[in-house]
């Protein structure tokens, strides 16, 4: 496997009894089962189509970004929210990457983040939220079938979706300097869903190697987060991966990510089916969430992206 697969999400869709008695719909979802396992496993990665998220909203979204992003300094700072962590924000130095952004979350609300213009920015961006938290509860569930854990068991862990966060985000073009969008990184969250224009940039590091996820048409990614992978005791990979921007051409790149995460409050440690139950040392010690995003956060501050604390930071000696 080269390169991030991509999986029809149909099957897993309007669910109900009677799908259990459908021997080709059981052996579909069977395969799709198979293929996310083994990209968790190998990539941390993979993308997802016919998702239930119509194409023309995606569109949509990423056109109104767009616009928002071209406006003058003066106007999105109006959405600066500082010291909030939502709202607007950018990142300019060679270590995080050229980029800025516009995050919020339901904890701190829609209207006190997002401007007036363009016109229907707000609603747009309410909407996307709303298919994507739907399909994110969607891919929680596979994934749970994945783990062969009990029904429910990851939704029932954490079924607090007032977490969750969505970022818009602008990538400036290249220089002769230098082309870091974003510094390579792994993401703390349960998974993340980003999907992105024509111009692309996302890459995933595997084996030493940056492999590229080429956008495609209606497409959403997903790359699971430091969470599954410890849950897990790293029969999941949280990848390692970064944005580029592209030297030729030189233009904006654009893109929407969803973080579908967990309460601060949530322990968080090598579940039982993959450690006891099948005589394993657990791989990690555990931790309230809070504490490790708290410690991402201030080691974010410093000046060097290498300082960055990763898992790893929970780490048990063999």
């Amino acid at each position: 496997m080269d390169r991030i697969p991509t999986v029809d999400l149909s099957p897993f869709l309007n669910c109900n009894e009677v799908d259990s008695d459908d021997d080709q719909l059981l052996a579909q979802r069977k395969k799709i089962k198979e293929v996310i396992n083994e990209a968790c496993s190998e990539f941390g990665f993979f993308q997802i189509l016919n998702h239930g998220i119509p194409t023309s909203l995606m569109s949509q979204t990423l056109d109104l970004s767009k616009t928002f992003f071209n406006y003058p300094d003066e106007e999105k700072l109006k959405c600066s929210l500082a010291p909030l962590p939502v709202g607007y924000n950018r990142q300019a130095s060679p270590h995080t990457g050229q980029n800025e952004y516009l995050l919020f979350s339901p904890r701190f609300g829609f209207p006190a983040i997002y401007p007036d213009t363009p016109a229907g920015f707000r609603e747009v961006s309410e909407d996307i939220f709303s298919h994507l938290k739907k399909t994110g509860l969607v891919v929680e569930r596979i994934l749970n079938e994945c783990f062969n854990l009990p029904p429910n068991f990851l939704h029932e862990y954490n079924p607090d979706r007032t977490h969750d966060a969505m970022m818009h985000r602008s990538y400036q073009p290249t220089t002769d300097i230098e082309n870091n969008g974003l510094y390579s990184h792994q993401d703390p969250n349960y998974f993340t869903f980003v999907f992105q224009d024509k111009v692309g940039g996302l890459e995933v590091l595997k084996d030493d190697t940056w492999i590229p996820v080429i956008p495609s048409e209606g497409c959403i990614i997903v790359n699971i987060g430091d969470v599954l992978q410890v849950l897990s005791n790293n029969k999941y990979k949280s990848a390692i991966h970064r944005v580029v921007r592209p030297i030729a051409p030189r233009q904006s790149h654009h893109s929407v990510v969803y973080f579908y995460d967990i309460n601060g409050d949530k322990w968080v440690e090598p579940l039982p089916q993959f450690t006891k139950k099948i005589d394993e040392k657990p791989k990690y010690k555990g931790f309230y969430y809070k504490d490790y995003t708290a410690l991402r956060v201030k080691n974010a501050q410093r000046s060097s992206s290498e300082d960055v604390i990763r898992i790893t930071h929970y780490a048990l000696p063999d």
